[in-house]
């Protein structure tokens, strides 16, 4: 039977492929391929292969004399910007042997250069070998280029990640309007789930076409035949990518193991991704800790407790920082339990494995039972630095320690509670009100930051004062349940003081963000500025305006579906409203004990069969594949999955059908901020694909 070690396997294993011809070499990789081969064992795998050195991909880099090998990593098409930088490369450096790998299929490579018939061998791949020669200066020079598919990265042993996608998002209304720009006024679309994969913009539909080829690699390394189904536009136009992919029609045919794969917009449920109703520790250390640089999942860890080095301004450039992905099996197994359990309880499993490893070095522990805080857990990780055997011995343990330490301390924890608690009243009111009298409960907490709190003594300013960031997300969290708690029909005089709502909204928060004396990385995606002085009023405003444009498409995501349009319950007077997540309702049907038919999970591996069963079921009964039918199930999340949500499909398997294999693939773990960078971002149709 297949089993999700395979899948997991699969990364390491095209790792190999790249290793096989490191030797001797220095090695060029872009940010994308560096974060995968970051949770895959990292640098230190490149350097036991032989590597001599590890290089930022870029064309100020080069090699001197002595390096005459090199091999390039990258997660784009040979075109365009990438092939100028190995160019550059190449020509400041004494290579006599250059080895090229690419994440792009060369059937996507053809596609681009608009040829659509079948070819034997690589020609464009052959085509670039000899480029690389003429640049090296000697045609008989060696030069090799191959396809690799080094996309995904297993975070765990339930999620694996694709990072070269982790900016590939569903469409989203203002992607309509502009799709249907370009379009004659009668073949417009009149909405998302109408758009086909040959109307997306060019960039786009390689993208697609890229991960679905990926995905394909997956499944022959396997050896699975899947079922694949779809929940939302642009998981079925991935789906649809992937059963129609030629490579894939064969393999199906002989493939022995069974799976269902089911790929799930993220704008089907985006108030899960914004709430801070998770009560999972690692959604506090990713949203609280800075990102490693070049990284979208991972974050730095402070090194500083475990030196005998005083905390001054510049101590954080001395040290390299710690990260959460780890190669040690200890520090594994804690990071699964972190990311898969309770904040209380994945906070009592970091200290156990603290006490633990400290008892096994024979330090002298002082035990203390309670509540865990963070000093403690320093304390216990400072024992660790007068042994150095100890220091290595349990390095990751220690990391995954400090990290969980410096996110309970954090000064922006508080604002976290105040969030959650502001986020429960909200919910309770959408039900009892109509949604302008909602929003406006915002008005008051849109102001600049710095403002002396009357209430407190003296001018110290609240900790749990909001700023932009958490602001922009409770207005994503209530206008993603905005249509759903209010009644269908809006009269004229309620849209008219909606709008004039917004419009005061938008003066308060714009007046806000331009008082920020420092940009927080979803403040320079939403402005398109990188530090204050660059903020004009007129630009925050522009900005603004244009995101609440998007807001107001967020409540009618789920309008196309049929039975599972509702992640809200009301009020009855006993039970408070609550939130029903969406990946849980899924689940629950997938393992609906009479196998119900879902009509909104659509099947997508079709082909001819597919549609004579759709044709034979007008007048008999047919039938149909079905999720829960296959020994394994996989969930496809495109936008992101946070790791609540991996909780949450963890108890809900476990209740619902024991000893089921399920295995999350996912574009991204997600951040609290990630979903309003993702929606509100300036390049949202243009993916860098290095075009």
């Amino acid at each position: 039977m297949l089993a999700t070690e395979e899948f997991t396997r699969f990364p390491l294993l095209m790792w190999e492929k790249v290793l096989s011809k490191v030797k001797k070499s220095v090695v060029f990789m872009d940010d994308k391929c560096a974060e995968a081969l970051h949770w895959s064992g990292g640098a230190a795998t490149l350097l036991e292969a032989g590597a001599r050195n590890l290089k930022q991909f870029s064309s100020f880099e080069a090699c001197g004399v002595n390096e005459p090998k090199a091999v390039f990593v990258v997660s784009t098409l040979l075109k365009g910007r990438t092939v100028d930088i190995i160019k550059d490369i190449i020509s400041l450096s004494h290579f006599q042997y250059c080895v090229v790998f690419t994440t792009v299929a060369h059937s996507v490579h053809l596609l681009v250069n608009k040829v659509t018939t079948e070819m034997e061998g690589s020609p464009v791949f052959e085509q670039f070998e000899e480029k690389l020669c003429e640049w090296m200066g000697n045609m008989n020079y060696t030069a090799e280029v191959m396809h690799v598919p080094v996309v995904f990265a297993p975070v765990s042993q339930q999620l694996i990640v694709a990072p070269p996608f982790a900016h590939l998002f569903p469409l989203l209304s203002p992607d309509l309007e502009a799709i249907n720009e370009k379009r004659p006024e009668k073949r417009r679309f009149a909405s998302l789930n109408d758009i086909d994969m040959h109307c997306l913009p060019a960039e786009l539909q390689i993208e697609v076409k890229s991960l679905a080829s990926a995905l394909n690699s997956m499944f022959e390394a396997t050896g699975t035949r899947e079922e694949s189904f779809a929940l939302g536009p642009m998981s079925r136009i991935i789906a649809g990518e992937l059963a129609n992919l030629p490579q894939a029609k064969n393999r199906r045919k002989t493939a022995p193991n069974k799976a269902s794969i089911i790929f799930v917009d993220r704008t089907m449920d985006l108030t899960g991704a914004v709430g801070h109703h998770g009560d999972n520790l690692v959604e506090k250390v990713l949203t609280m800790l800075k990102l490693l640089p070049g990284h979208v999942t991972d974050v730095q860890v402070d090194m500083l407790e475990l030196t005998s080095l005083h905390k001054t301004p510049h101590s954080k450039n001395i040290l390299a920082p710690g990260c959460l992905a780890q190669i040690q099996s200890s520090a594994r197994s804690l990071w699964d339990a972190m990311l898969t359990s309770k904040h209380k309880e994945g906070v009592i499993e970091v200290r156990r494995q603290l006490v633990e490893a400290a008892s096994k070095e024979n330090l002298p522990i002082k035990m203390s039972m309670g509540r865990v805080t963070p000093e403690q857990l320093c304390s216990y990780i400072q024992l660790f630095r007068s042994s150095r055997g100890a220091l290595e011995s349990h390095c990751g343990v220690l990391q995954l320690g400090l990290a969980t330490a410096q996110t309970l301390r954090h000064p922006s924890l508080p604002r976290w509670d105040s969030c959650l608690a502001f986020e429960r009243l909200l919910l309770q009111a959408l039900g009892d009100a109509d949604f302008p009298a909602v929003l406006r409960q915002l008005l008051p907490l849109m102001k600049p930051r710095g403002v002396e709190d009357t209430s407190a003594s003296g001018s110290r300013l609240r900790e749990d004062e909001l700023g932009p960031d958490e602001l922009i997300l409770l207005l994503v969290y209530l206008y993603s349940l905005a249509d759903e708690t209010q009644p269908a029909d809006h009269d004229t005089e309620e849209e008219e003081e909606l709008e004039k709502l917004e419009r005061d909204l938008i003066g308060a928060l714009t007046l806000v963000i331009s008082r920020e004396t420092e940009l927080s990385p979803l403040l320079q995606k939403l402005t398109g500025c990188t530090n204050p002085e660059e903020l004009t009023a007129e630009r925050v405003h522009s900005a603004v305006e244009k995101m609440f444009k998007t807001l107001r498409g967020l409540s009618s995501t789920r309008n196309h579906l049929k039975q599972l349009r509702s992640i809200y319950t009301a009020s009855d007077g006993v039970h408070q409203a609550t939130y029903r997540p969406f990946l849980r309702q899924i689940l629950e049907e997938v393992f609906h004990p009479d196998r119900c038919e879902c009509p909104d999970i659509e099947h997508m591996s079709g082909g001819l069969t597919d549609l004579l069963k759709t044709g034979f079921s007008m007048f008999m009964k047919v039938s149909r594949p079905h999720p829960g039918d296959n020994p394994l199930l996989l969930l496809f999340m495109v936008g992101g999955v946070t790791p609540s949500e991996l909780r949450l499909i963890k108890e809900t398997v476990a209740t619902h059908r024991p000893g089921t294999q399920v295995l999350v693939l996912s574009t991204r773990l997600l951040r609290l901020t990630d979903i309003p960078e993702l929606l509100f971002g300036t390049q949202r149709l243009v993916p860098d694909i290095g075009v």
